[in-house]
């Protein structure tokens, strides 16, 4: 039996099984579900036992728990390579917006709607199915290279104790390449591979100008007005070109490589739809010289996320304001370090707050970007088995969104791959998510080849 034959024998159970786990309202950012993102994490231990792994353990952290499981290979010298995921998931509101219960999966046509179905138990599933499906073509009983699963159960809120959970288990997890289930390809029809995604950190600045607001008749047009010294510190933020202007901000970008932007351009992109999708905006905005699809995939940027002060409510209010506010947010690329941009962000600030106006700068979280060559081992044994699941050239894609990878490659000293089937369409995050179920179905036969390949291609890197 070969693997596509193994597959379509086990679709039924595959997706009954799967329905089971999606069942669980794992929402980690919901305290009152914490008990359910642990019988997630058992359930899915339960299910890894009996596919066959011989080592599946749940492994705890100061907040809620993630799974790891191992099914060496039967040579020793074989490679090892460590699959990650998530199975928490993110809150259902609004309710009224879903078609049916979110926690009760619903086939319709090739659709499985429900949270989770594509971030991520359904792309973390297809691996189980995957690695049954090459032992069953070879009629080995262990898979050519060593497969380690590791499952957290609380990215959907920040991963905020898995750097941690990664050094504690170390050795446990020493690999030679992390393949990431956890993104999306161009189109059902367009498969692609991802190859990095921006990080991020964030800042509050406040100014504050006299004691108390002043009436503008008497002290307007005298006195420093910290929403004026606001508006031009956030203007000066971009130059005319849209690049953003805090020194040495560029200085670390990995640029892009000629032969990704010609593959990027090969991609069938419809900047005017997108333009719709992109809450109905009129025009493409940003820095110059790079195309819509490399600003947002790989290039860095600087958002004013919000801005107040001052009289808001009814009516005028003739006053010069004692204070003025401001969110921004930087999306940052392969090579930055959010450290290093905070501390930039804060002395620009300093430098541009005009004399009589005094400044304070408080800096969020960070989020490292995270990329991986084209031109790797890896990621070249990974578009061969995904080319031969879908029988057609796979492109190459990158991500504007964050998350953990850039620990998992830093901790774990170890390539990325990206293997992940999900689709814009999916409606992540929001009412209705769904998945592709024949999209779940070319993700296990693209996993059950991904382990050969592995076999000869990181053991020659």
């Amino acid at each position: 039996m070969d693997v596509p034959q193994y597959i379509e024998a086990n679709r039924e159970r595959f997706f009954a099984d799967l329905k089971e786990w999606l069942a669980i309202p794992s929402i980690s950012g919901d305290p009152a579900h914490h008990g359910d993102v642990r019988r997630s994490a058992e359930w899915f231990a339960a299910h890894l036992r009996a596919v066959g792994f011989p080592t599946v353990e749940v492994w705890e952290t100061a907040g809620l728990p993630a799974v790891f499981a191992e099914w060496p290979a039967a040579d020793p010298a074989a490679p090892s390579v460590v699959v990650y995921g998530h199975h928490d998931v993110q809150p259902v509101e609004p309710l009224g917006e879903w078609e049916t219960d979110p926690f009760t999966p619903l086939e319709k046509g090739d659709r499985l709607i429900g949270r989770g179905t594509s971030d991520d138990k359904g792309q973390v599933f297809f691996h189980t199915l995957g690695v049954q499906a090459n032992m069953a073509a070879s009629g080995a009983s262990a898979p050519p290279v060593t497969v380690k699963l590791l499952v957290e159960g609380e990215e959907e809120s920040g991963s905020l104790h898995f750097p941690e959970l990664l050094r504690t288990h170390r050795d446990r997890l020493d690999c030679d390449a992390i393949v990431i289930s956890d993104t999306s390809m161009w189109s059902e029809d367009v498969p692609s591979m991802c190859t990095g995604m921006r990080g991020l950190t964030e800042a509050e600045v406040s100014l504050y100008g006299p004691e108390s607001d002043l009436h503008s008749g008497s002290f307007g047009g005298a006195v420093p007005n910290p929403l004026h010294a606001m508006a031009a510190l956030l203007a000066a933020l971009h130059d005319a070109d849209g690049r953003v202007t805090l020194p040495g901000f560029y200085d670390d970008v990995l640029p892009l490589t000629a032969e990704e932007r010609e593959l990027f351009a090969r991609l069938p992109f419809d900047e005017a739809e997108w333009l719709r999708t992109a809450g109905g905006s009129r025009a493409p905005y940003g820095e110059k010289g790079f195309t819509t699809l490399e600003r947002v995939w790989a290039r860095p940027t600087a958002e004013i996320n919000g801005m107040w002060g001052g009289h808001t409510g009814p009516g005028g209010k003739t006053i010069v304001p004692r204070e003025a506010h401001a969110k921004i947010s930087f999306r940052l690329v392969a090579g930055q370090d959010p450290a290093k941009v905070q501390e930039s962000f804060r002395t620009w600030v300093e430098r541009n707050t005009p004399p009589g106006i005094r400044a304070d700068i408080v800096t969020g979280g960070a989020v490292r970007a995270c990329f991986s060559p084209i031109g790797s081992a890896s990621v070249q044994a990974a578009k061969r088995a995904m080319e031969k699941a879908f029988g057609q050239e796979v492109l190459f894609t990158r991500e504007g969104g964050s998350g953990p990878e850039a620990d998992l490659a830093d901790i774990l000293e170890a390539p990325l791959v990206f293997v992940g089937l999900g689709l814009d369409s999916d409606r992540i995050h929001a009412p209705n998510e769904k998945a592709e179920m024949p999209l779940l179905l070319k993700g296990a036969e693209a996993a059950a080849y991904l382990w050969d390949e592995f076999a000869t291609a990181l053991r020659t890197a």
